[in-house]
């Protein structure tokens, strides 16, 4: 490729508004526009940034709908693993980035363009995780990140946007939310400090439910497949959770961690729908799957999840842990019930023909139907054997061992 063609990563606010005229005229540049959709605008919204784009000076513009995409190839084995980075944060937003950038990056081959541009600035995680996939997969074509590369405010490009004719409305929000199929970040200067906490108006879903309710949530293969009985796709389950329980305040929490440019980052999120199922799906896997695949999967699914935060998803390793993930969730089947309050909510019980718990082998500290008492007292002495071995040759009691 040898031409002036950029594809830019458009989402029609502020600082990819001002990358388009900007490219245009300080790089000589024709803009090729892409918004990649994972489930945070509808189609009214798609519409308007289309036309915003093309209204600011861009060659074309594309709307990508990625949102089955993005849940087959990521968001299915966040359910799988059950991932809460740090316990807490379900990869709201953070998990959609590489398939934007995916799909961004098919769009530069389509386009035929040298460059590709975002409007990352260079404080946050976004920018290595668009970068390195380019980096990775395309290392011929050039990224531009004009808020990046320049260090300017967002009252200067405010200015440039001016100066060039465009008098959008850019009142600065008191919040910065970012909202997508699997959650929404809310950021503001509540989380710039350790001891803040976001006021109730900051959340963009409003409370305005309090009578409690009970869902139903059917799984097959590990999949959510169904809501109150009714069979739904996967996505459509997700959206059906989110507006039962959105509204009750649910998912609201705040997230600290570490970030990949190395500093601790803070960020306020909503997410009804992921921590629901994902409770749900994990209270299936405790009677479904075995001692020792609950103990794997656990293992695999911190990694799993650190990996997808962190712009790692390219790594083999995950297509190796999807691997094993997709194998033990082979008799992850059954239905889950889960009651709704205000600010909170409570995963009940499930059932499922592949439930270990199973009746005709006895019931815990009642009676058991498949050993005796008298094997008990053989297995405990077996059980014990290699530790009476160990203290008896170095003379110490169990009791010396543990006293201070």
């Amino acid at each position: 490729m040898n031409n002036n063609k950029v594809v830019l990563a458009f989402s029609g606010g502020l600082d990819t508004s001002f990358c388009i005229p900007y490219l245009i005229n300080e790089k000589g540049l024709e803009v090729h526009t892409v918004m990649v959709n994972t489930g945070g605008f509808s189609a009214e919204e798609e519409a308007a940034i289309e036309k915003k784009a093309l209204g600011l000076g861009a060659a074309s513009h594309v709307n990508i709908n990625a949102v089955d995409t993005y849940y087959r190839h990521g968001l299915k084995y966040l359910i799988f693993g059950n991932v809460l980075k740090n316990a807490t944060y379900p990869l709201s937003v953070s998990s959609e980035r590489v398939f934007q950038a995916l799909e961004v990056l098919k769009h530069v081959k389509r386009v035929g363009a040298e460059h590709v541009a975002h409007g990352s600035t260079g404080a946050g995680n976004d920018q290595v995780r668009f970068d390195i996939v380019f980096e990775i997969l395309a290392p011929e074509v050039k990224v531009i990140a004009p808020i990046r590369e320049l260090g300017i405010t967002r009252q200067e490009e405010i200015d440039y946007l001016q100066k060039h004719g465009f008098n959008f409305s850019w009142e600065k929000a008191k919040y910065s939310i970012n909202q997508g199929l699997w959650g929404t970040s809310i950021g503001g200067v509540e989380t710039l400090s350790s001891e803040g906490y976001l006021p109730e108006e900051a959340y963009p879903t409003k409370v305005t439910k309090t009578a409690p309710e009970h869902i139903r949530i059917g799984f097959e293969k590990g999949e959510p497949v169904s809501f109150n009985g009714k069979k739904m796709t996967p996505v459509e389950v997700i959206l059906a959770v989110r507006e039962a329980a959105a509204p009750f305040g649910i998912g609201r929490d705040t997230h600290v961690g570490d970030t990949i440019i190395g500093i601790k980052g803070r960020v306020a999120f909503e997410a009804a729908a992921p921590l629901i199922l994902i409770k749900a799906h994990h209270l299936l896997e405790k009677h479904v799957l075995t001692k020792g695949q609950l103990y794997w999967k656990y293992q695999i699914s911190v990694w799993y999840g650190q990996q997808m935060h962190e712009a790692m998803y390219l790594d083999p390793v995950m297509r190796d842990m999807e691997a094993m993930m997709d194998n033990m969730e082979q008799h992850v089947t059954g239905e889950v019930e889960v009651a709704l309050m205000p600010y909170h909510f409570s995963v009940l019980g499930c059932s499922s023909e592949h439930d270990l718990m199973s009746s005709k082998f006895g019931s815990y500290g009642e009676i058991n139907k498949s050993y005796t008492g008298a094997d008990v007292v053989g297995f405990t002495k077996v059980l014990a054997n290699p530790l009476k071995i160990y203290y008896s040759v170095n003379n110490e009691s169990a009791a010396d061992a543990i006293s201070e």
